[in-house]
């Protein structure tokens, strides 16, 4: 390996520093600023596209910035592990950045300027963490990160949007007080916190007990922003955020930073050999597996759509963990490729709920029956990515996982093959009852899904957005029992009945009065649901009516903001909403999400959204196809080969 002094890697970092001030200068005119936000995401990708030729012939572009504290240099270092992340995150900046317009102006969003400035300095942050040649300066680069991100999280500004701000920088500070931690306990050891290939050699002779104390410090605190389990609930709070940012902590930075710290510290501060003579290999490995089972099976449960690809986005991280906890040189090549394969894929799935969001305000599965024929490239692209999730050939999810299975089966450890074969089962089963109801039923004849009725973990959920209250056994004429009590004016009383509610008429949950929770006598300066109270009607939707609101009008970024304002009730006398399109009209339907009364219009190709939207979903899962038919082509494959020769000295 050759080192070539370069100023590329740091052009590649403080470009999309340069592109904040841009971003912030043109506020005034966002069609420019827009430009600027393109233009520096393509040059930005074209510094790091630069570099690949160097990288798999061997040498590595350094820039040396001086002494960051004594004994300690600021280097930017572009080695083939760091061009793995590199690539990915400008590579899909680009692509995010054409789908945010479409985005953001098809909701019209606030605050796009912010917006826009906040999701450069992220990029820029996470090149940072890609060409930090050390643990220190990746920790800067790491915190970094955090903060440039937390604007995106809370972009709503609403009250949920603080709240899972705020529990997003704590969970990531606390995760990176351990990567501090850890580094020091390194440093101390050894001397030195510089990243080698094959791991540090002092410590193999180190004293196992702060060894192991080191590598738990590092492993955990870089697995908060994986989003291992216990530590991984931040990241489905955070789905309040607009979908690109989701995309953008899902796919491109956030969570890619946090395997990528794991990587980093088993092949380049540990090393594979040192690790498993420490023993701490098959215990990452666990932790790893566990959370790619409990996780899949918690994303049967949720209705919502983004919060059930975030529960995906945390099993399939631990598959890059699984194959780093796993060791053999081909389960490190699996894992290292699932980083661009699931990038490429989650990110096509997040534009498409996006898409969906913006055009149809639905955002719930057990309303999007039928909705392939109202959005059918959107759906195909949907379906193209939940194929490769669930690691069908011919999508990148295929490749990663087979040299997964092999290497767990070759390193003796085959328990972990039957974890992922049964974690594709569980990705088909939260994955293709959207792709079916969408093109084979309508919402007449859709059923409900998943079908995880079984009180595991918490309350029963279904699809229909939680626990119904009636239930068809009970025809004593109670909430829930034979469709002739229709009445709205019986059916307090009658849910508030204590033959009816084991509870005494309280719902365990929210503490709230059964009776109260089915008043549908509209309030003062609040609209009335548009709901039938003799139908079942779901935990969620009883305490929408409680707030006088529904659900989905309680988080502005996911869905159409009005003229009155984010948080402003509407009027008593406010006309509803409509469906409204991507070419200004609307079909005159009262449409607060799923399907409107008369059905969804069929669409034809180009007709269901804009081409700022539909070109990055069509581009997002055409990458996705590449990397699982042609994975060295795509250039991730021959890169991540020879940073597993690098470490291992095997070729794969």
């Amino acid at each position: 390996m050759t080192e070539i002094l370069s100023l590329r890697p740091l052009a590649a970092v403080l470009l999309p520093a340069i592109g904040v001030l841009a971003i912030v200068a043109l506020r005034r005119n966002p069609d420019v600023r827009e430009g600027a936000t393109i233009l520096t995401a393509l040059a930005t990708f074209g510094i790091v596209a630069s570099i690949v030729p160097a990288t798999l012939s061997g040498d590595v572009y350094v820039t040396r910035l001086g002494t960051l504290v004594p004994g300690i240099e600021l280097t930017l270092s572009a080695d083939p592990l760091g061009m793995i992340f590199a690539l990915v995150a400008s590579l899909l900046w680009l692509v995010t950045s054409f789908y945010s317009i479409g985005y953001m102006r098809g909701l019209d969003e606030h605050s796009q300027t912010r917006y826009f400035a906040a999701f450069a300095g992220s990029v820029g942050a996470a090149l940072g963490v890609s060409f930090a040649s050390n643990l220190v300066s990746l920790y800067v680069f790491y915190e970094l990160l955090t903060v440039a991100t937390y604007p995106l999280v809370a972009h709503d500004e609403s009250e949920t949007a603080r709240e899972a701000g705020r529990k997003y920088l704590t969970y990531t500070f606390g995760g990176g007080v351990a990567v501090l931690a850890g580094a020091v306990l390194v440093f101390w050891t050894t001397g030195t916190v510089a990243f080698t290939p094959g791991g540090i050699a002092a410590l193999a002779s180190a004293d196992p007990v702060i060894a192991r104390a080191a590598f738990a410090l590092l492993a955990g605190g870089f697995g908060v922003k994986a989003a291992l389990m216990p530590v991984h609930s931040w990241l489905p709070d955070a789905m309040v955020a607009p979908t690109p940012v989701s995309g953008l902590l899902h796919a491109v930075a956030v969570v890619k930073s946090g395997v990528f710290g794991v990587a980093r510290v088993v092949l380049d501060v540990f090393g594979p050999e040192t690790i498993s003579e420490l023993g701490v290999g098959l215990p990452l490995a666990a932790v790893a597996a566990l959370t790619i089972l409990v996780a899949s099976v918690i994303a049967l449960r949720q209705d919502n759509l983004k919060r059930r690809l975030a529960y995906s986005t945390i099993s399939q991280l631990s598959y890059i963990v699984l194959g780093l906890g796993i060791l053999s040189p081909t389960s490190l090549v699996g894992g290292l490729l699932h980083i661009p394969a699931h990038a490429f894929m989650k990110l096509t799935l997040f534009f498409c709920a996006g898409a969906i969001h913006v055009e149809t305000h639905t955002d719930n599965i057990s309303e999007m029956a039928g909705i392939g024929r109202r959005m059918p490239v959107t759906m195909a692209a949907f379906a193209v990515a939940s194929l490769g999730m669930a690691g069908l050939p011919l999508v990148a999810g295929f490749v990663s996982k087979w040299y997964l299975l092999i290497g767990s089966i070759d390193s003796g450890t085959a328990v972990f093959a039957g974890v992922l074969f049964l974690s594709g089962l569980l990705n088909i089963g939260y994955f293709w009852p959207i792709v079916y109801q969408a093109f084979f039923q309508t919402a007449d004849d859709s059923d409900a899904k998943p079908l995880v009725e079984f009180p595991l973990g918490g309350q029963r959920v279904r699809a229909d957005g939680g626990d119904p209250v009636d239930r068809d056994e009970e025809d004593d004429g109670t909430a829930g029992g034979d469709d002739d009590q229709t009445d709205p004016a019986d059916t307090e009383s009658s849910a508030g009945d204590d033959q009816t509610d084991p509870n005494g008429g309280a719902d365990p949950d929210t503490g709230l009065d059964a009776g109260a929770l089915i008043d549908t006598t509209p309030t003062e300066g609040t609209v009335e649901p548009d709901i039938d109270p003799s139908e079942g009607e779901s935990q969620v939707e009883l305490e929408a009516k409680v707030e006088g609101e529904y659900a989905v009008d309680r988080h502005p970024s996911d869905h159409r903001r009005d003229e009155r304002g984010d948080d402003d009730p509407a009027p008593a006398d406010a006309v509803p909403d409509t469906e409204h399109h991507a070419d200004g009209t609307d079909d005159g339907h009262s449409h607060h999400g799923g399907a409107p009364a008369s059905g969804w219009e069929a669409r034809g190709f180009g007709a269901e959204t804009t081409w700022f939207m539909l070109g990055p979903i069509t581009v997002a899962a055409a990458g996705a196809v590449a990397l699982g038919i042609a994975p060295r082509a795509m250039v991730f494959l021959a890169v991540i080969q020879r940073v597993v020769f690098e470490v291992t000295g095997v070729a794969v």
